[in-house]
């Protein structure tokens, strides 16, 4: 798939400096790491034919030099074309999306056809643009970092969850994740970031094995990952797309797997592996068809919310561990469950990983557990906090929820530095501690508003500012 990556750098870099300097500074310094995430493990946009891989054949990025001349090395040794968009008015205004928006005008006419057009910028003057690109029938990814209009998002055909960069493509994992080494025995602590997911992931199967006289499940063995790997998602496998291709990638002599005998896990050299038979394996699995839709039908119908993909996954992989292996040779996740007939049921990709809800039922498409029968006395208000909820992706929580959020926020202020990350997980745990409603995502989503809106983190205010 031929690609065409467009950087408002400006825009982008103020944008993650809002949110935590050493950010911001990793995205300018260096472009070569989070390119290398673009190409082999961004997922690729809807309606891309099946085995296509991406090739970022443009790479330009728009900058002010008046302002960020010293990031130009490291765009410059990463492939990149510089186009020089310094301020034109007293107030810094620059021409950067107007020379953006010419040079992928151009592009779309150009005689090379490029599929897909990735934007890296929150300003919503684009949308237009990529509404025009979606007519022309190429795709649009879409990395806006902060709030995104709803229209804005609408109009990509993929938008990168700023989460997922900031840890996958910067490398900004959370800090009480494990060494990785053959030395580990006790369970690994939470890990983000695919490369160690992936080594950790290895770590527990090579140990799993080793330990068992016979080959091993497969469906045991994912199951064990699953639960001991807080971060592994069974819908992207740390972004191999199945248990299967996370396996193949590790290229290891002691462990090797066979779909043989329901599907195992082995070591050559001391276990002895099923013997396969001679019948194809794809038709008794797609006579297990059935029983997938129906299992799903069963996963969502028991939700009173939204079911996250990763949820949804992990349940498929212990009920039918032979398809999960390689998801049917489907290869992942998503072109599996986009192949089965659903309807009425849908899918919605654009954040944390995908979603799939009933539409038929409005209370169903709430992204938390806080369901019109949790709201007690603030039931009245539910069908606006819906809405709000639907147009700004603003967390679906109670007022108490709310309430509790940002006094436990005051409170760990007072006692901690400010730190985008580690605060979020103490809140996170505050929330829990209390019973009270609150994902780690809600409470990312309230401390980038604050942080985006210019609230300084343990600013002493004046009496007069109180």
């Amino acid at each position: 798939m031929k690609s065409a990556l467009f950087v408002d750098f400006d825009n982008v870099y103020s944008g993650l400096r809002k949110l935590d300097q050493t950010i911001a500074d990793r995205f300018a310094r260096q472009p070569l790491e989070w390119m290398n995430w673009i190409i082999n493990e961004l997922e690729l946009p809807d309606h891309t034919p099946d085995g296509a891989r991406r090739r970022v054949l443009v790479r330009r990025c728009y900058l002010n030099p008046q302002a960020y001349q010293r990031f130009r090395p490291s765009f410059n040794l990463a492939g990149f074309e510089i186009i020089d968009c310094p301020a034109l008015t007293s107030e810094g205004k620059t021409s950067t999306d107007i020379h953006m928006v010419l040079d992928i005008i151009d592009l779309l006419q150009h005689e090379t056809h490029y599929d897909e057009f990735i934007v890296f910028s929150a300003d919503a003057d684009f949308t237009p643009v990529l509404r025009k690109l979606r007519r022309w029938d190429r795709r649009t990814t879409v990395l806006a970092i902060g709030f995104p209009s709803a229209a804005y998002r609408a109009s990509a055909d993929l938008l990168i969850d700023q989460d997922e960069f900031v840890r996958n493509a910067l490398g900004f994992k959370d800090e009480d994740e494990p060494p990785v080494t053959e030395s580990v025995v006790a369970p690994p602590k939470p890990a983000s970031d695919a490369s160690t997911l992936s080594a950790a992931a290895r770590v527990l199967v090579e140990e799993t094995v080793r330990e068992s006289a016979v080959a091993v499940p497969m469906a045991k063995v994912a199951a064990h990952i699953l639960d001991t790997l807080e971060g592994m998602d069974a819908s992207t496998w740390a972004g191999h797309g199945s248990f299967r291709g996370l396996i193949e990638s590790w290229d290891a002599d002691s462990v090797r797997f066979t779909t043989a005998g329901g599907g195992v896990i082995y070591d050559p050299r001391r276990h002895t592996a099923p013997t396969a038979t001679p019948v194809a394996s794809a038709k008794p699995l797609d006579r297990d068809t059935d029983s997938v839709t129906e299992a799903i039908r069963k996963e969502v119908a028991r939700s009173s919310t939204v079911v996250p993909c990763s949820r949804l996954a992990k349940h498929l992989t212990e009920m039918f561990s032979t398809i999960a292996a390689d998801w049917n040779g489907k290869g992942s996740f998503r072109k599996y469950v986009e192949g089965l007939d659903l309807a009425p049921l849908c899918f919605d990709w654009t954040s944390g990983g995908g979603v799939i809800y009933d539409p038929t039922r409005p209370e169903a498409r709430t992204r938390n557990g806080n369901g019109t029968t949790d709201w007690g006395n603030d039931r009245d208000i539910f069908v606006v906090a819906t809405q709000i909820h639907e147009v700004s992706d603003a967390p679906l929580l109670r007022p108490n929820d709310y309430r509790a959020l940002f006094s436990i926020i005051e409170q760990d202020t007072r006692s901690h530095p400010f730190d985008l990350k580690e605060t979020g997980k103490r809140v996170r745990d505050g929330l829990r501690e209390r019973g009270l409603g609150g994902s780690r995502l809600d409470v990312n989503w309230v401390l980038r508003g604050l942080l985006m809106r210019g609230h300084v983190f343990g600013k002493v205010l004046a009496p007069a500012e109180n």
